[in-house]
């Protein structure tokens, strides 16, 4: 929580407030926190932004930062990422967690077992990164040097560090270990290994050298178990790590005192069991060794975008052309690019011509034309032309690295799938070991002789086959490759519990221009009032249409400019939002817009309504024209079906969705185009700002709905949607509203995401059914659930080797994710 201090029974929060502009901003936002039952004064600076709020119950600090958003000004937040080491299981993970949500300023917090991350949310300038530090290492964690100082190291790099250290402990443990294990257990095979070793160093000497071996294996490789565990079970906050240093040194413990001093144990119960201390701390090495290098392969998605950007380029520097590291790429350099090589940063193209190909970054595999004015993505290749261009982003800010950060917020999320696993989690080592506990005394109290060797052996078996980190892990390595072979396809989730919300949604709708179509309407049919003259009408339309940015207005100006028609000088121009446009040309009163304003103008249409609603009727978007309170003609703009749109329709019907287009259009042109797509419902004519309530009015039975859009005005559809898609090609402000990013303008990647969707929450299932059950199922067979049907007891050696494998198991699950075909492909 934010800045939170006692006097005596009042409290006082402090946090920066966004969006404040004038005194009528801190006079709103005062009063939302003031109206809060609780709040005594609530105080706003708007020269630092910062909120000053004194309080007591019943307010708490999240009402208050509610009340406030909800006024339209909401606390300002960042994210910090910090790579966190020494979490093995979910236990950390929730460890970690409620450190961090303990520190003054802390919004929220996720930790990813799968990569290591935890993603905090912090008020600004209420807590900062070293406190957040301070706080995992309090909890018995530490945080890599680069994370901490505010570097961003490379996860990938980082899990190929660990696998390399994991892989000597687990060669030293197992040279060790071998010894230990055919001394041991090889006489149960073969007897007569047992006889030689009896008649030759005697079998006193043999467990002395057992009990040298096993020290130095628990010792050296084991250690890190003893080192964390131990600390954390004496913090009461048992994890994975304290049930493998109990086991291990339960099974040391025992066979050392049968070694050195047997009286003390009853009579047939010395026996050593230094192989089973051995061999968990071997097994389990292999086991994280293996989870390792699994969880390597679960960033190749990240490692492949890293991997796109070149290490140098060519730059113009004082006159000449330099080769320079692309690190020292400046916004605003001039950089040459040559035939076959990959592009920087992001620019402009000053000159030259050429094809791109950008299907590493768009999932559409046909080179674009490039020419001078043409914008240029770093990542990309180029083909076989030259070309000069300008940095217009480098670093962090180009396309690349935006989508690497996307990619990396996404894996980092938390579904609320995994509310059930934290809950769980919390108490199952304490439970384990109270099993353990339980499972020594009933063999104590009910078990055959010796049943004290019976009770060490199925205690042990219960504290190391109890695996947690199968849990931990079930489903963040599910998102990380669900998110990461997303991205390869086009598809960016910039929340990642869009991936399981996707799975509730029913009804898609979509936004007609740009998203159906092209994009790029163009003026196909005039059709002129009596006594007007298109020569004369047209100049004066097209002057009024240049001064929008509406994918219309450019079809009507190019129209009149590619006839060679000079425009007039236009004045007191007007967007009528949703409605059309109005202006002044000539002294001259020009409107122009849809049959709706010029209804709610009183301009009567005469036999141009006809002709409109012919043009509707034929698939075109129909506009009429007025000056001077008189109509002189109807317009038919085109905007052609995208080519792919179809097939896409097609595949989310066949996924059981409707689908429903949200338009501007008249009914009659709207009706047209659904009739040629298979839409299952048309809601035409609406406004902007009426889209966000006709997404409501799709609800059915329960299910969600998503929006696909390309547009500013998307953004509040965008938003209001249970999930929000934006077409990659739109505006930044469709973009940020949006929960899912199309990298191309195909509306199949609308598919794609519903796929990856469905295949990782299935993958996540999977995973989370595997962790459960392993448990539910063997920690009762260690117990000893066997023993009197079958006189089954199981070996501690083999638990170890049962709970090293169950996290290979959900990691490996995860990683068949990597092979996800798309369910159409796009521009093949």
């Amino acid at each position: 929580m934010p800045l939170d201090t006692k006097t005596t029974d009042q409290k006082i929060l402090r946090f920066q407030v966004a969006g404040l502009n004038c005194a009528g901003c801190v006079g709103r936002s005062e009063r939302a926190m003031a109206g809060v039952k609780g709040v005594e004064t609530a105080a706003v600076n708007l020269a630092t932004g910062q909120a000053t709020v004194h309080y007591s119950a019943p307010a708490t600090p999240p009402e208050i930062h509610q009340a406030t958003a909800d006024a339209g000004y909401p606390a300002q937040t960042e994210t910090i990422m910090l790579d966190v080491q020494g979490a093995t299981c979910a236990t950390c993970v929730g460890r970690i967690e409620t450190a961090l949500n303990g520190v003054d300023g802390v919004s929220e917090s996720a930790m990813n077992l799968a990569n290591g991350r935890a993603t905090v949310t912090v008020f600004t300038g209420v807590a900062d990164r070293a406190d957040l530090v301070r706080a995992v290492e309090g909890a018995g964690y530490s945080v890599d040097q680069a994370s901490a100082s505010g570097d961003a190291p490379n996860p990938v790099d980082r899990h190929a560090a660990d696998a390399a250290r994991l892989r000597l402990s687990l060669i030293i443990a197992g040279l060790l270990t071998l010894p230990v294990f055919v001394a041991e257990m090889g006489g149960h095979f073969f007897p007569a290994i047992h006889h030689y070793i009896a008649q030759t160093i005697g079998l006193q000497t043999s467990h002395i050298l057992q009990f040298i071996l096993t020290s130095i294996v628990l010792a050296g490789p084991g250690r890190v178990f003893f080192a964390k565990g131990i600390p954390a079970l004496i913090r009461r906050g048992p994890d994975m790590n304290s049930l493998v240093a109990l086991g291990s040194f339960a099974a040391w413990g025992y066979s050392t005192v049968t070694t050195f001093a047997p009286g003390v144990l009853p009579e047939g119960s010395q026996n050593v069991y230094f192989e089973s201390a051995a061999m968990i701390v071997t097994l389990i090495l292999l086991g994280r060794y293996l989870e390792a290098r699994a969880k390597g392969r679960t960033g190749d998605a990240i490692r492949g975008l890293l991997s796109l950007t070149p290490d140098d380029a060519w730059v113009e520097r004082d006159g000449k052309v330099i080769e320079i590291p692309v690190d020292q790429v400046r916004e605003g350099d001039t950089l040459h690019l040559k035939p076959g090589a990959r592009l920087a940063v992001d620019g402009v193209v000053l000159s030259g011509q050429s094809y791109v190909d950008e299907s590493m970054i768009t999932g559409e595999p046909i080179p674009v034309d490039k020419t001078t004015g043409a914008a240029v993505v770093g990542g990309t290749i180029n083909g076989t032309g030259a070309l000069t261009y300008r940095a217009t982003a480098v670093g962090r800010d180009t396309m690349l690295a935006r989508i690497v950060t996307m990619v990396e917020e996404a894996q980092g999320a938390k579904l609320p799938i995994q509310g059930l696993v934290d809950k769980i989690t919390a108490w199952f080592v304490p439970a384990v070991l109270g099993l353990s506990a339980l499972t020594i005394l009933g063999w104590l109290v009910f078990g055959p002789d010796p049943a004290l060797s019976f009770a060490l052996v199925a205690g042990v078996a219960v504290l190391i086959i109890a695996c947690p980190c199968a849990m931990g892990l079930a489903t963040p390595t599910s998102i990380m490759v669900g998110t990461g072979r997303a991205a390869e396809l086009g598809v960016l989730f910039r929340r990642g519990d869009a991936l399981q919300s996707l799975q509730n949604v029913g009804v898609v709708a979509l936004d007609k221009t740009g998203t159906l179509t092209a994009g790029h309407p163009e003026l196909t049919d005039i059709v002129m009032a009596d006594g007007w003259d298109e020569a004369q009408v047209l100049p004066v339309l097209a002057a009024v249409e240049n001064q929008s940015e509406h994918p219309i207005a450019r079809a009507i100006t190019t129209a009149a400019t590619s006839r060679g028609m000079k425009l007039p000088k236009v004045e007191e121009f007007k967007s009528l939002t949703g409605n059309g446009v109005r202006a002044v040309v000539d002294g001259r009163a020009v409107l122009i817009g849809a049959d709706r304003l010029m209804d709610a103008e009183g301009i009567a249409l005469g036999d141009l309504a006809q002709a409109g609603a012919g043009l509707g009727k034929a698939g075109k978007t129909p506009l009429y024209a007025a000056i001077d309170g008189q109509v002189v003609c109807a317009i038919a703009v085109s905007d052609p079906i995208k080519p792919t749109t179809k097939a896409a329709i097609d595949a989310l019907h066949a996924m059981g969705i409707k689908v429903a287009m949200l338009t501007g259009d008249n009914t009659a042109t709207a009706n047209a185009i659904a009739g040629q797509l298979g839409i299952d419902h048309v809601q035409a004519e609406v406004l902007p700002k009426g889209k966000a309530e006709a997404i409501s009015a799709l609800r059915v039975d329960g299910k969600g709905i998503a929006f696909v859009g390309d547009g500013i005005n998307d953004a509040p559809a965008l938003a209001g949607a249970d999930v929000g898609l934006a077409v990659g090609t739109g505006t930044d402000i469709a973009i940020e509203a949006a929960d899912v990013v199309l990298m191309s303008g195909d509306l199949r990647g609308v598919v794609n995401a519903f796929e990856i969707s469905r295949r990782t929450m299935t993958n996540i299932r999977q995973n989370l059914f595997w962790a459960f059950g392993y448990n539910v199922v063997l920690i009762p067979v260690a117990m000893g659930a066997l023993y009197p049907l079958f006189g089954v007891l199981l070996s501690p050696t083999l638990a170890a080797g049962a709970m090293a494998m169950s996290s290979v198991f959900v990691v490996m699950n995860a990683l068949r994710l990597r092979f996800v075909k798309p369910v159409v492909e796009v521009n093949t």
